[in-house]
């Protein structure tokens, strides 16, 4: 009999390990084997137990071996290896789901069958596990028996709320949450609940809970070799407890903390995963369906910052209705609700408040892009600090201010990018909103107040406490009727741009992001012979992924390009006020999976081609991910359009368009990195790297080099530092120094040997450079901080540096 046992195990083993057994024939083998008596069956279980102790196996042969012992051993009391048995279901725990065919909720089932408790981290890799499967059969119904704990564990959020028992039914309410919105019958229950556990504790609680989403994990998960990054993803349960609470949010009060946390919610949702792209999209929806139905300016304003910020097109569109429904419902349009919505913050005078906590006053001023937090005692002393009466008796207070200071830095963010979006919006206002809403509003004014306008095509700016001229004379118009715009430098003469350059400078006026200094592109003698594109931005290398994001903060429509036989549509920016649209030709870089692309299959690089522009209602363009013959109309079967000759195009859109593309190329190109100074993959780039990293500037280069002639002087290493041609020189003690003004990388003497500095490193901080006209670009603060550096140069600490400064 002990022969016919390890022949029947062996053959069982065999079946079990084959992928290929039908699953109904490997459960008749198994059901067979549960028949057999129960002498025979511990002689089965101790042969595969003898087998695993003998280490001849593979990991997959010995993993198979303890599922059997448990499997074939169902209900038999003292099975052999427990300890084995527990370090296999501890891995199970560690995994973020498992697959059907490794048997693990069938292990898993046996093991709780024979008196184990479950580990809450089991019971959590069971539960993602079964919401990826079929929605029937043993693994489904496992998990629905699984029924603690509440949540899952392993986030903070979920085990901070799970630590109250009275939080219990909330939670479990809120797992409910499965649909797109709330249904009527779901918001009666959840309005019943809220009744029950009392609204304001609920609120406090959630907020707080919501406050520690997308914190690492507590229990750190098993990423396999082909998994996402699955430790810094949702877990897929507790996103529906997410998504009820949101829920839930909205049937309260409105209350500012409310609306904070649910922007946060929406913004930790659409983080991206590798491999995975964002967290949950599903959570972020809810959380922006709670903020449309919460009334008051707080979640309207919210709703607007996050317009400007999402780039995720399923949730944008929903916050695009969300807007569009309340512009409707108060008969404005768009642009005016959110102009309406910003809120002041606390914000009382324009960038000016004062917050009294105790006997301390909080000054809260804005200073560029930030908020700057002064403090002074009853007797109007100024502090270094905050007052320690104010943290222990005002702990509360202080930490409200706190959210406040970055409630404000955050609007003031969205905010800049929305009137820096206004440019192509032919937007007018009547002066009397115009101030209301922009230049004395508590918030935006700190923006408008330095930015150039025209009232009544008379060109303004705002310093010493009142619209001037540009001659400096205050503004002698009347204005009641007057008609108010956004100036660009487009269609002006540039000695009239010279002068508002100056003008910013005599008022020390720093814009928040270029106007006067702001690019012009006009049309070039090569784009005149191509007639109907431009390769002007053509033949670029970009990286993938941040171009994708760059172009998404502009208000480009794009597609990652993924390594398949696969047609995409060019990166694309509509613009319905002039009936365009404009595209970014672009296809994937190489062809060798891992190498050129993510483990998912998305590309690491582009390569760039033409920029073209059509009517807007023009079929959609293609061309293949990786390159290949350009096709129109093939989607929806229209007839191919012409693009639109370049010189039809308006000279504003013109401009603006291919400023953003040259955004793109500075910012993304491989050529302004340091790290790709060997060409990367078998050096196939080094070429381009050279020639971008080095060559000719580009159109915001030339702004930037136009802006040192004027700045270096006034540096404190001014003696050292010439501008000439395409480079900062920089005469330190060991060397003299050429800094590229479009890529910030670095030559030095003797025989321009190249000098590698990566931005970050150490003595490579943000340099004193005084007064600048604008904020916002990086390279300029690139170049600078590696000037400052070099110029002392004998005073560099940095091995990575000084090493090659000895060679």
């Amino acid at each position: 009999m002990t022969r016919d046992v390890a022949v029947a195990a062996r053959r069982f083993l065999r079946a079990a390990l084959a992928r290929s057994t039908p699953n109904h024939v490997y459960q008749e083998q198994l059901d067979a084997l549960r028949r057999l008596p129960e002498r025979d069956r511990r002689l089965l279980v101790e042969e595969f137990a003898d087998r695993y102790r003998r280490q001849c196996d593979t990991e997959q042969v010995r993993v198979e071996l303890l599922t059997q012992i448990v499997l074939v051993g169902q209900g038999l009391d003292g099975l052999p290896l427990p300890q084995e048995r527990a370090a296999r279901l501890e891995r199970i725990s560690r995994t973020y789901c498992f697959w059907y065919v490794d048997r693990c909720e069938a292990f898993a089932m046996a093991e709780i069958a024979t008196g184990r408790t479950p580990a809450p981290a089991l019971v959590a890799a069971v539960r993602r596990s079964a919401m990826s499967a079929d929605g029937a059969g043993t693994l489904v119904g496992f998990a629905a028996q699984l029924t603690a704990p509440v949540l899952n564990a392993g986030e903070e959020w979920a085990e901070r709320a799970m630590a109250d028992e009275r939080w219990h039914e909330l939670l479990a309410y809120a797992l409910t949450a499965k649909a797109a919105k709330p249904s009527a019958a779901w918001e009666k229950g959840g309005r019943a609940l809220l009744g029950r556990l009392g609204g304001d504790a609920v609120r406090e609680a959630v907020v707080a809970w919501l406050a520690l989403v997308g914190r690492p994990r507590t229990i750190e998960l098993e990423r396999g070799p082909h998994e996402t990054d699955v430790n810094n993803a949702f877990d897929p349960f507790n996103a529906n407890a997410l998504r009820g609470l949101a829920w839930l949010l909205s049937f309260l009060p409105p209350h500012p903390g409310t609306v904070r946390a649910l922007g946060a919610l929406v913004e930790s949702a659409l983080r991206k995963v590798a491999g995975m792209g964002p967290r949950n999209p599903k959570v972020a929806n809810a959380a922006v369906n709670s903020l449309a139905r919460i009334e008051g300016d707080a979640a309207l304003a919210e709703l607007a910052r996050l317009g400007t910020r999402v780039t995720y097109k399923g949730t944008a569109r929903f916050i695009d209705a969300a807007l569009g429904a309340r512009a409707a419902a108060l008969g404005l349009s768009r642009e005016e609700v959110e102009e309406l919505a910003v809120p002041a913050h606390g914000l009382t005078g324009v960038g000016r408040a004062e917050f009294r906590l105790g006997e301390a006053t909080a000054l809260l001023e804005v200073r560029g892009s930030r908020v700057a937090v002064g403090w002074r005692n009853a007797a109007g002393k100024q502090l270094k600090s905050v007052p320690a009466t104010v943290r222990r008796d005002h702990a509360e207070e202080l930490k409200d201010l706190k959210a406040t200071v970055k409630d404000i830095d955050k609007a003031l963010s969205a905010q800049a990018e929305r009137l820096d979006g206004q440019f192509l919006a032919l937007r007018r206002w009547a002066y009397g909103h115009w101030r209301e809403r922009y230049l004395d509003h508590p918030l935006v004014g700190t923006l408008a107040r330095r930015l150039i306008w025209t009232v009544d095509g008379t060109a303004v700016g705002f310093a010493d406490g009142e619209l001037r001229t540009l001659t400096g004379a205050p503004l002698d118009q009347d204005t009641a009727r007057a008609t108010v715009e956004l100036w660009h430098p487009v269609g002006r003469e540039p000695a009239e741009v010279v002068a508002w350059r100056h003008w910013l400078e005599r008022y020390a006026v720093t814009q928040p992001f270029k106007q006067a200094h702001r690019e012009v592109y006009l049309l070039t003698d090569a784009e005149r012979n191509t007639g109907n594109y431009s390769n002007r931005f053509a033949a670029h290398v970009l990286r993938q992924h941040q171009f994708h994001a760059l172009a998404a903060a502009r208000g480009w429509r794009n597609r990652l390009r993924l390594c398949v036989g696969d047609g995409a549509p060019p990166a694309v920016r509509e613009m319905p006020h002039w009936g365009l649209r404009a595209e970014y030709w672009i296809e994937g870089d190489g062809q060798e999976y891992g190498v050129d692309t993510t483990e998912s299959g998305s590309y690491l690089r582009l390569r760039t081609d033409q920029v073209r522009f059509y009517p807007i209602d023009a079929p959609q363009n293609e061309e293949g991910t990786y390159g290949g013959d350009h096709a129109t109309g093939v989607r929806d079967g229209r007839d191919p359009v012409d693009p639109l000759p370049l010189a039809e195009i308006p000279a504003l859109v013109l401009s603006e368009v291919l400023r953003d593309v040259d955004l793109f190329v500075g910012v993304a190109s491989i050529g302004n990195d340091p790290a790709w100074s060997d060409g990367g993959p078998e050096g196939r780039l080094r070429a381009y790297w050279t020639s971008y990293g080095f060559g000719e500037l580009n159109q915001s280069a030339e702004t930037r080099r136009v802006l040192l002639e004027r700045l270096v002087p006034r540096l404190a290493i001014a003696d050292r530092c010439t501008v000439a041609g395409r480079f900062l020189h920089v005469r330190g003690e060991l060397r003299t120094y050429k800094i590229h003004l479009g890529s910030g990388n670095v030559l030095m003497t003797p025989n321009d040997q190249y000098l590698c500095i990566v931005p970050g490193a150490s003595g490579v901080g943000a340099p004193e450079t005084g007064y600048l006209p604008f904020e916002g670009d990086r390279t300029l603060a690139v170049v600078l901080s590696k000037a400052v550096l070099l110029a002392k140069d004998t005073e560099i600490t940095d091995p990575t540096i000084t090493g090659q400064l000895r060679r």
